[in-house]
């Protein structure tokens, strides 16, 4: 069982960073936490599917899109292939679309809105490197907690 955000924000407070974005909770589950994994990616959505057709073991894969919501990062077969390899969630700084199926998932995902417009698949980006959404810093490796009342990561 996940614990609540806020719960963990009182119990640990300076060690954790909380992301002050808006996301929108969008995946069928409310509530994931798991190992941090990233991709920097702009409007190119290569590196999300290789990621997360690969085992997840319980992790959440932090995609940092750079707020772009003029194309979709993930959508509902890179999403049905997340829940396929064992991921826990999906945080996306950018946009998603089917929503609909992407919320009859198992999954737990959060963006800053939709798309339906595809986004490019030549691959460029980044994985596994540290990124920095909102001035929180995402690194892999560390632990995030995600939730309805937001998103919180280990320093």
């Amino acid at each position: 069982m996940t614990i609540a955000t806020a719960d963990l924000s009182d119990e640990r407070g300076d060690a954790l960073d909380s992301l002050s974005l808006p996301l929108q909770d969008i995946g069928g589950r409310a509530a994931f936490d798991g190992p941090v994994r990233t991709v920097r990616c702009f409007r190119d959505n290569a590196l999300v599917r290789r990621v997360l057709a690969t085992p997840g073991d319980g992790a959440v894969l932090v995609v940092d899109g750079g707020g772009s919501l003029e194309s979709a990062l993930v959508g509902d077969v890179i999403a049905a292939s997340a829940v396929e390899n064992g991921w826990s969630g999906v945080i996306v700084h950018g946009a998603v679309r089917d929503r609909l199926a992407i919320g009859a998932l198992p999954l737990g995902v959060k963006a800053l809105g939709s798309n339906p417009r595809k986004s490019a698949k030549e691959g460029t980006g980044e994985i596994d490197v540290p990124v920095e959404i909102a001035g929180v810093v995402f690194t892999p490796g560390a632990h995030v907690w995600a939730d309805a009342d937001g998103v919180l990561v280990e320093r």
